[in-house]
């Protein structure tokens, strides 16, 4: 049932769809209020007797919630309250997380997110986002127009292979689309109905899930080679048919193999995005330009050593090899050869190209081989250490305790997730060092202290980077994501970061301030769009800041009328 009521004086929004009234209302998550419903309100939309009498403002559910949130003791816990409230109150659960987003990051996403994927057939309640598996082949087009939504301007997709550094998770990797797109909207400001989280179900060969009976995605090993690409290849061609050619697809969570060739292969045809290859290559970078400050010299003057060869290593090490060019007119070939990975067997040099996988071919330096990182970083002699390895424990205190005998300063960055896979803790590489490194992790650490100084380690979120590079390429109208737009979101992190953070050690800002972060990377983003030519939202606002502003999803109650 509608209705349609004469203004009041109060504000109301010039509204084309008119909301539901009655217990429809109160089921539906994007328009349901709670408590905050004004006498008027329930009058106008037969709400009279459905709730109690209490009236409630919006700051006083965020209260209480955050009151209940903080009972749970178990991290998962928490994540089900918040999965909970998103589906019974979307604006309430945007507003408790831009407004508590240090404390409710964790909880959502990294680390969290992690075990929640892991447990995600035991405690699904209600499907988000859309499936697609071998099932729907030949039917994909049907099945996105099966979505409720029209309008979608970002498309966050995974195949479950590899999520974070937990492994192949199959069907329950959904967990990963579903987060990362609540932080679009909280930390980048695009509306929930223009986001949707996709999983591309091809099977799973995680033997523990396919004997589980409570699986929720299909029980066989995973589809390989041809019938995984055309699979692919219906799902992105269906994509631009039904949503335009402006849809942003961002690819998560894939295994190496496929990561590399998909972004490869879709790049000139889509507005595609690898946020394992180039967003964590774009946030780590951001790091390096803003430690520049508290350890001295041009990234020129640095030695960078990586152990990890995979998707993010070799992403990070292409983006900084392309900023190092940039600064110094040399070309790649040149700048690359500061840049030295080591993998499972060893450091990546000349003598093993023929074996290497087409990736970490032009890693491949002339150096004699060298077998372990700690004999790695004696030979090298690098300035900045990088984990990219997704194993837990890497850095050892022989590798910190090296890397602090050749500099004064060890630049040293443990990124891989969740916390347990993290090369090393904050409080390894502050102690190891004696108070000499400046470190910053994949997931969170808490402050150390050492030596009656407090540290407080920085992290590499690729949440930093993404909704705030996201919503520049949306408000540009651009069609193809260029390398020159990474650097630019880089340059413009680092650029937030203050003095006061510098005191401190970070090498990032805080994320308290992520929405004007967002803002300012959306509006390097978006210049450069316009400077390549590849935008077509046009004319180009004059300040791009401004509308960036302007565009942001706000999670405040809006009056009914």
């Amino acid at each position: 049932m509608e209705k349609i009521l004469p203004r009041r004086n109060s504000l109301s929004l010039p509204w084309t769809v008119s909301v539901a009234s009655g217990y429809t209302l109160l089921r539906d998550p994007r328009h349901n209020k709670g408590l905050a419903f004004t006498e008027y309100e329930r009058d106008a939309h037969y709400l009279r007797g459905l709730l109690p009498p209490a009236l409630m403002t919006q700051e006083l559910q965020e209260k209480k919630l955050m009151h209940n949130l903080r009972q749970y003791e178990v991290p998962l816990q928490r994540y089900m309250a918040m999965m909970d409230l998103q589906e019974r109150n979307e604006r309430l659960f945007y507003k408790l997380l831009i407004d508590n987003v240090e404390e409710l990051l964790p909880v959502v996403y990294t680390p969290t997110v992690g075990e929640a994927c892991q447990k995600y057939g035991s405690i699904f309640r209600r499907p988000q986002g859309l499936y697609i598996s071998l099932k729907e082949k030949g039917k994909i087009l049907e099945v996105l127009k099966n979505w409720p939504e029209r309008n979608i301007q970002v498309i966050v997709v995974t195949d479950g292979e590899r999520i974070l550094g937990l492994g192949d998770l199959g069907c329950q990797g959904m967990g990963i689309p579903v987060g990362k797109l609540s932080l679009y909207t909280a930390l980048g400001g695009l509306r929930p109905s223009a986001c949707l989280p996709v999983t591309i179900d091809v099977g799973t060969n995680n033997e523990k899930l396919l004997n589980d009976e409570f699986y929720i995605g299909l029980r066989q090993r995973r589809a390989t080679g041809q019938e995984y690409a055309e699979l692919l290849e219906e799902f992105m061609t269906a994509v631009k048919k039904n949503y335009g050619e402006k849809v942003l697809v961002q690819f998560e969570d894939f295994a190496n193999h496929n990561a590399f060739d998909l972004l490869e292969k879709y790049s000139p045809t889509h507005l595609v995005f690898n946020d394992d290859i180039q967003g964590t290559a774009s946030v780590v970078l951001a790091g390096l330009l803003a430690a520049l400050k508290l350890v001295g010299g041009a990234l020129a003057d640095h030695k960078f050593l990586f152990l990890g060869a995979g998707e993010a290593g070799t992403g990070i090490a292409e983006l900084i090899a392309l900023e190092l060019s940039k600064q110094t007119k040399a070309p790649l070939e040149e700048t690359r050869k500061k840049i030295w990975l080591v993998d499972s067997k060893g450091l990546i040099v000349s003598s093993r190209k023929e074996s290497l996988q087409h990736f970490k071919k032009p890693w491949a330096h002339d150096h004699e081989p060298v077998k372990g990182l700690l004999d790695a970083v004696k030979a090298i002699k690098p300035t900045v250490l990088i984990g990219s390895s997704g194993v837990g424990k890497t850095f050892t205190k022989e590798v910190v305790e090296a890397m602090a005998s050749i500099n004064e300063k060890p630049l040293i960055l443990a990124l891989s997730n969740p916390t347990s896979q993290s090369e090393c803790t904050a409080e390894e590489a502050y102690t190891w060092s004696k108070g000499r490194a400046i470190f910053a992790s994949g997931s969170p650490f808490d402050p150390v202290e050492y030596n009656s100084e407090v540290f407080v380690p920085g992290q590499a979120n690729n949440a930093y980077i993404f909704p705030g590079f996201g919503l520049g390429l949306i408000m540009s109208g651009a069609i193809r994501v260029h390398d020159d737009m990474l650097l630019a979101a880089s340059e413009a992190l680092a650029a937030q970061v203050k003095q006061e953070n510098f005191d401190k050690g970070l090498i990032y800002p805080p994320f308290s301030n992520i929405r004007n972060i967002s803002a300012n990377i959306a509006a390097k983003v978006a210049a450069k769009a316009y400077e390549l030519g590849l935008a077509s939202r046009l004319p180009r606002p004059k300040d791009l800041v401004k509308h960036a502003e302007s565009c942001m999803y706000s999670p405040v109650y809006r009056s009914y009328r």
